[in-house]
């Protein structure tokens, strides 16, 4: 071969090297620009705004004031005008009518002792209390309905003409520690567990302070209370 021949050749192959590099490199260059391009761009748009908050009309009712329930027997037929207890009431509690209506003597004994059980930690919880003879029939009718006649239920609820709940002289005390420190201490202020089958229903007995409580009735069939 011949020398010009050779070095056209070399030539060739050396315009052939320059070119391709030159494209590698303007690839490459391409690929800076947009890349940047593509970065200036996303971070130009902001961020999506938060969500709103959820519309006031969608949030739940508010719960019903104590005051909203506190008048209403559990079905909204009888309230404590006519006797009936809120949840939580102690014997302290001077505006409620199934305390006020009591008689005093016993309200008084009953006070007394819940002072005196409060030091060793037991509180005197009210279930029940005086009545009027309008509630007393709905528990008495209630009963019926839940034992499936009247003389069952006369081993639980009394009439309203009956009732020593009517008369302001029973009270009805709960929870279960309350009825255990009567059931040892009671006496000593005059409060008795008048029926075997009912540990919460307490009356005055001003005599068993020196004597002690009188027996227990089996249940109120056999008070001669009962029998009127």
């Amino acid at each position: 071969m011949s020398y010009s021949r050779s070095a056209r050749t070399t030539a060739r192959r050396t315009r052939s090297t320059t070119l391709a590099a030159l494209v590698v490199i303007s690839a490459a260059l391409t690929g800076v620009l947009v890349y940047q391009s593509r970065a200036a761009s996303s971070s130009s748009v902001e961020p999506p705004s938060p969500a709103p908050p959820p519309s006031s009309a969608a949030s739940p009712p508010s719960a019903a004031s104590p005051d909203d329930t506190r008048h209403r027997h559990r079905d909204g037929a009888l309230g404590e005008a006519d006797g009936a207890v809120p949840d939580g009431v102690t014997v302290f509690d001077d505006d409620i009518p199934a305390l006020a209506n009591l008689d005093p003597d016993l309200l008084d004994a009953l006070r007394r002792a819940a002072a005196d059980a409060a030091d060793h930690g037991v509180e005197f919880i009210v279930n029940s209390g005086w009545r009027t003879p309008a509630y007393q029939e709905r528990l008495l009718r209630e009963a019926v309905a839940k034992y499936g006649s009247e003389e069952e239920a006369a081993r639980w609820v009394a009439t309203p003409d009956t009732s020593p709940h009517v008369a302001g002289h029973a009270i009805d005390i709960g929870p279960s520690d309350a009825t255990a420190w009567l059931s040892e201490h009671g006496a000593d202020y005059g409060l008795c567990q008048i029926y075997r089958n009912e540990p919460w229903h307490y009356e005055l007995r001003p005599e068993a302070i020196d004597h002690g409580c009188p027996p227990m009735y089996a249940d109120p069939t056999h008070d001669p209370r009962m029998q009127q």
